[in-house]
């Protein structure tokens, strides 16, 4: 496991969402030319550079502005992704999770006030007091299992959730419960438990019966470790000069907090019921939706980008990313869903927002490099302080290249903007300017990854 959401970003600014309701059906025929040919262009740029393999689908106002595949399902056998292709789509499995603890509260049978104690008597004694609504905002405390550096090796083989909270049981809360975000799946564990426990049948029996049936979501489902499943595609990792499996873990690791599959159409159908209230009440939709610390609601967060609220959830796991927003001032649903554990997921799903907002976007082959002699990059090599990290993040020169971080990745230089210098870190999709002071020193780095950014000082 990928850590399930180890790409998740706070987002900048926190929104309350007004729902407006959205029909369960698409609406048939062509988008407009550009507005088509430039998503488009934007998915296909990073898949022609081999930094994207996957489906694509976009929805605007129950218009469908783009609809298909990118790259390989399986490069053994050369078969194309499409958009009836499935794929792990990791922790989006989250949002799922939360909908059928607010569907058993709307039953009666649990409250989100209640603790785990109450309802997991066998639990640790340090999360006896935590609530549900707490485990949902991921403002427990309690530790995640996968950052045990026992977790690679013990989660190949098949594990109980029991096994699972014992990785992590005896470890004291990572903060008092309540006072802080941090996002760990061991919550989201500990909500299937219940929900099985609540629930009387088990979390895939429930899932199916509750939320997929109902909805006609006949693509998704709960992977299996002996499940065999159509139209699948196959996890891959980069490594130069190609590609590589992707090592998977066993599925009964991720379990209610990222094990499940689904289609990009299946996941579109899952946005427009969710949000369009035919999943759960209006005051369960509410709570749902409602931002706690991080922004982060139950199993989505909720946001803003380029000023526009958004609620959304990424997932990652071993040769997998998803990626799930809608916008609700426009009725956008975006979905990404890569078989290249690699690709910059959130970068692509943000630029197709973009796009289909009409503002404009810089694609990789939109940046061109200009030369730069190592002579001149050597004033940009340090070390430099960034909120929020425990180490510098540092610059350095190698072969003549500028590189940064303790992953050493390559930065190709764009030329200046306002007389400051602009790099571009192709692996990642980030941006990074320096800033000069009045003397010529560059003091300031700014690293930008979509509409969000850190700066940092030179220490």
């Amino acid at each position: 496991m990928n850590r399930l959401e180890k790409s998740i970003r706070p987002a900048v600014l926190a929104a309350a969402v007004a729902l407006p309701p959205l029909a369960l059906a698409a609406t048939a025929g062509p988008a407009p030319a550009p507005v088509a040919t430039r998503l488009d262009a934007v998915a296909g740029a990073y898949a022609a550079e081999n930094r994207f393999m996957g489906a694509v689908l976009v929805i605007d106002d129950g218009r469908v502005l783009l609809d298909r595949g990118y790259g390989m399902a399986n490069l053994d056998w050369a078969i194309p992704n499409a958009p009836d292709v499935k794929f792990r789509i990791g922790s989006l499995t989250k949002q799922f999770t939360a909908a059928l603890v607010l569907l058993l509260q709307q039953d009666g049978k649990l409250s989100l006030s209640d603790t785990v104690a109450s309802r997991l008597p066998a639990a640790p004694a340090a999360w006896s007091k935590i609530t549900l609504a707490q485990l949902l905002h991921h403002t427990s405390g309690i530790p995640d299992f996968t950052h045990d550096p026992r977790f690679p090796a013990w989660s190949a083989s098949p594990r109980t959730p029991e096994e699972t909270f014992a990785l992590v049981a005896d470890k004291p809360l990572d903060f008092p419960t309540g006072g802080k975000f941090a996002y760990s799946n061991t919550n989201y564990e500990v909500l299937g438990a219940i929900i099985e426990k609540v629930g009387g049948k088990s979390y895939a029996e429930q899932l199916r019966t509750r939320l997929l049936d109902p909805l006609g979501l006949k693509d998704t489902g709960l992977d299996a470790d002996d499940l065999v499943l159509a139209h699948r595609a196959l996890g891959y990792a980069e490594h130069a000069p190609g590609w590589t499996y992707a090592r998977s873990e066993s599925m009964t690791t991720p379990w209610a907090a990222g094990s499940m599959y689904s289609t990009t159409g299946d996941l579109a159908r899952w946005a427009r019921a969710l949000f369009g209230g035919k999943v759960l009440s209006a005051a369960s939709l509410a709570q749902m939706t409602t931002p706690g610390l991080g922004d982060y609601g139950m199993g989505l967060l909720v946001a803003s980008h380029a000023g526009e609220p958004i609620i959304w959830h990424n997932g990652g796991i071993e040769g997998f990313h998803s990626y799930l927003a809608w916008l609700p001032r426009r009725r956008l649903i975006v979905v990404v869903l890569g078989n290249d554990e690699a690709a910059p997921i959130e970068t692509i799903g943000g630029q197709l927002i973009d796009v289909a907002a009409g503002r404009p976007v810089l694609l990789p082959s939109d940046r061109h490099p200009v030369a730069i002699s190592p002579a001149e990059l050597a004033r940009f090599v340090g070390a430099f302080t960034l909120p929020g990290q425990a180490e510098p993040v540092r610059f350095d020169l190698d072969h003549g290249r500028l590189v940064y971080g303790k992953a050493r990745r390559s930065l190709t230089y764009l030329g200046a903007r306002d007389g400051h210098p602009i790099f571009w870190d192709a692996s990642r999709d980030y941006e990074v300017e320096f800033i000069p002071d009045s003397r010529g020193a560059m003091t300031t780095v700014i690293i930008r990854a979509g509409d969000q950014s850190e700066t940092g000082r030179r220490s």
